[in-house]
């Protein structure tokens, strides 16, 4: 039997936002709390997210300071705004770092628990208030998945949380929103979603319906990132990829990630790498390593990509695919850690309790091939360079 989770109502397309009021009366809530960013009350999408909810008899109140790699400290300033109205729903607009405040707040604000409580590999079902998820990036796939990460940043943990609870309700998906994402901005999230994809399809807990999402997914963003970060107006290759990013977030969420993801949290809790760029940095490295343990499974990610051709046997595939990745991040412009500039003395200190991090997230066991903790260490080695 397979279990899924998926939102229940969606507009997508290019003017979905547009549709946000309707699609509030259609779940039946009325009183929402905008978690956002300072970047989105700048911009004027908040003020447009105001405008069309104020129409409607709607009254907004918004919390603007969410962070990157959202802390607990941040989730907690969130929450407090938020009890000090009455309101029936959180929407979470941006990237990925105000949806899953928005999702950690929803939680929070009908249960007396901590973040610290609710990681991985506790699984909170029990719903909070309903969740809208508008993404302004095509990456995270956070408006369709029931995870969230949030940074203890007492211990620099990535903590992985999930459940039920964390679903969307409503996912408002507009491609229209990131045509003015930065060509740096736009690979990163662009490849982050592509590993969701990937990594779905080889993940072990993989099944037919995620599998027909990833691959389609992988299609989108393989063939439409590159024209996205040299024409970001182009309205084509936006709407591609974010489709793809959804269709990933919707896979991943059901077939859960892998080593890729549980290797990356660490980087971006230590060196404050931001999670699409440092899941760039290791994607190369860590789907050579992981080849043998799904020869088939990656030929297939190879052939949906248009990397070879049907009748390429799948060892060459898996290798073709590798080349690929790496032709990809030299095109994109992905850095190493090294190049990036990161420490290497506190990088090297750092790596045992990186490879025990990365293990506890639970994602490597999804992996074709599962590491060990040293294996990890000499992952993370050579992806420094």
């Amino acid at each position: 039997m397979t279990a899924l989770s998926l939102p229940p109502f969606v507009r997508l397309g290019g003017g979905a936002l547009d549709e946000l009021p309707a699609a509030l009366r259609q779940a039946g809530l009325r009183a929402p709390f905008i978690i956002t960013d300072r970047f989105m009350a700048a911009s004027g999408v908040l003020e447009r997210v105001h405008a069309l909810l104020s129409q409607e008899g709607i009254e907004v109140r918004a919390f603007t300071d969410t962070v990157p790699d959202p802390t607990v400290a941040c989730v907690g300033d969130a929450l407090t705004m938020l009890r000090e109205g009455a309101h029936d729903c959180v929407i979470g607009l941006g990237g990925g770092s105000p949806i899953d405040t928005a999702k950690m707040v929803a939680v929070l604000a009908v249960h007396e628990t901590t973040p610290a409580r609710l990681k991985a590999p506790f699984v909170q079902d029990a719903p909070g208030l309903p969740i809208i998820a508008i993404p302004t990036t095509a990456g995270t796939g956070s408006e369709a998945t029931r995870v969230t990460v949030i940074t203890d940043e007492a211990t620099d943990e990535k903590m992985l949380c999930m459940g039920a609870a964390y679903q969307p309700r409503i996912a408002i998906v507009d491609y229209e929103l990131t045509l003015s994402m930065p060509a740096r901005l736009t690979a990163d999230t662009g490849i982050d979603a592509l590993t969701h994809a990937l990594e779905a399809y080889v993940s072990r807990k993989a099944s037919p319906f995620t599998d027909a999402l990833a691959l389609t997914a992988m299609k989108r963003i393989w063939t439409h990132l590159p024209t996205c970060c040299v024409e970001p107006g182009n309205r084509e290759a936006r709407a591609a990829v974010m489709e793809g990013a959804f269709e990933a977030g919707m896979a991943f969420s059901n077939a859960s990630v892998a080593l890729v993801h549980g290797m990356s949290r660490p980087i971006g809790a230590h060196f404050h790498v931001a999670h699409g760029l440092s899941n760039a940095m290791l994607l190369p490295e860590i789907t050579a390593w992981s080849l043998s343990g799904a020869p088939g499974r990656y030929a297939e990610c190879a052939r949906a990509m248009g990397v070879v051709g049907a009748d390429v046997s799948d060892a060459a595939a898996g290798e073709a695919l590798v080349a690929a990745l790496r032709a990809r991040n030299a095109e994109l412009g992905v850095p190493s850690p090294q190049s990036f500039g990161l420490d290497a003395a506190r990088w090297d200190n750092l790596l045992p309790l990186m490879a025990d991090q990365a293990l506890a997230s639970g994602s490597p066991a999804n992996n074709p091939r599962v590491p060990t903790a040293t294996e990890i260490v000499d992952l993370y080695r050579r992806v420094w360079a």
